[in-house]
């Protein structure tokens, strides 16, 4: 048999080796082994590999995973409502014709958590300051509406936000004379994203006519159809004087993302960037003063040389 002829290479006395039949080939090749191959004794090993037999591994069917496929997306979107971009509805109309009622607008909220600050003419939402939505018609969200807006896949129909165009930051004056233009720390604003028919500043005394200071940590903030926003003009009494806190900007409006029809970007408008950071007059101001002093500063050492005889050279005339 097989077995006697493994035995014989052993170097043990035994019968010689006989030559190999072909049904010798499939014999085990030594004797602790059985020959059927599935022997629990073995080495785990098998003609299959990997301790299994030769059929492949039997896939998880699609509906058992299914749900940690719905929990992981679902973690990912309250990550990303969180962190990075949320979708907000356009309640009203005080951002025609850059926004309509209903429009919905994807709001990067990942900039601020980086330190970034508010810049005119960006278009951002914010919390509430002080009851500015008082009055205000809202609507109560069935439990599909709540969870979806929680997770940020519906815009949030329970938080108290607004949306308004940043028009002043820390330091800016600004002032409304007449029917406009909008002047920000001296110089008008072109801007061609008022409503059609609307003049830039309102004629009232509500509020339309006023001439203020941004102070530190606030913005001020206007909606593009003047004569139809209750916005910083028109809330210079309650705590903040109108001013938006920092701290309450949820982030910028960047895109228009539906409906499709009103996709489009929310750019700074070119009126923003002529300049009207309130450092430059200091700057320019500075610059002007500094051979002013220089001047003075060399006529004082001068006569301090002149009036002191063990100066070098001191004593001649001045």
């Amino acid at each position: 048999m097989g077995d006697l002829a493994v035995g014989a290479r052993s170097g043990h006395e035994g019968p010689e080796e006989r030559p190999q039949r072909p049904d010798d080939a499939a014999s085990p090749a030594s004797p602790d082994h059985t020959g059927s191959g599935s022997d629990p004794s073995d080495d785990g090993v098998t003609q299959g590999g990997g301790g299994q037999t030769g059929q492949p591994p039997k896939q998880r069917s699609f509906w058992k995973e299914l749900p940690l496929l719905i929990g992981i997306a679902l973690v990912l979107a309250l990550l990303i409502k969180t962190f990075l971009v949320q979708a907000f509805s356009i309640p009203s109309d005080s951002m025609q014709n850059t926004l309509q009622q209903g429009d919905r607008v994807l709001v990067d909220k990942l900039t601020p958590w980086f330190g970034s600050q508010p810049t005119r003419g960006e278009v951002v939402v914010f919390h509430d300051p002080d009851n500015w939505l008082a009055g205000e018609p809202t609507t109560t969200p069935n439990a599909l509406q709540t969870a979806l807006s929680w997770i940020g896949l519906m815009p949030s129909a329970e938080e108290k936000d607004l949306i308004k165009r940043v028009i002043g930051v820390a330091g800016d004056t600004i002032e409304c004379r007449n029917t406009g233009p909008l002047i920000v720390n001296g110089k008008p604003l072109n801007e061609p994203y008022v409503y059609p028919g609307n003049t830039p500043c309102s004629v009232d005394d509500q509020g339309g006519q006023f001439k203020v200071t941004v102070p530190q940590g606030r913005i001020w903030v206007m909606g593009d159809h003047r004569q139809n926003s209750l916005d910083s003009r028109y809330h210079q009494q309650d705590r903040y004087q109108g001013f938006v806190p920092v701290g309450n900007v949820v982030g910028r409006a960047v895109v228009v993302a539906w409906p499709p029809t009103r996709w489009n970007t929310l750019p700074i408008p070119d009126t923003f960037e002529q300049g009207l950071d309130v450092t430059a007059p200091a700057a320019l101001g500075l610059t002007g003063a500094l051979p002013l002093v220089l001047w003075r500063r060399r006529r004082l050492t001068a006569r301090l040389t002149a009036g002191n005889p063990r100066v070098p050279g001191g004593g001649t005339a001045g």
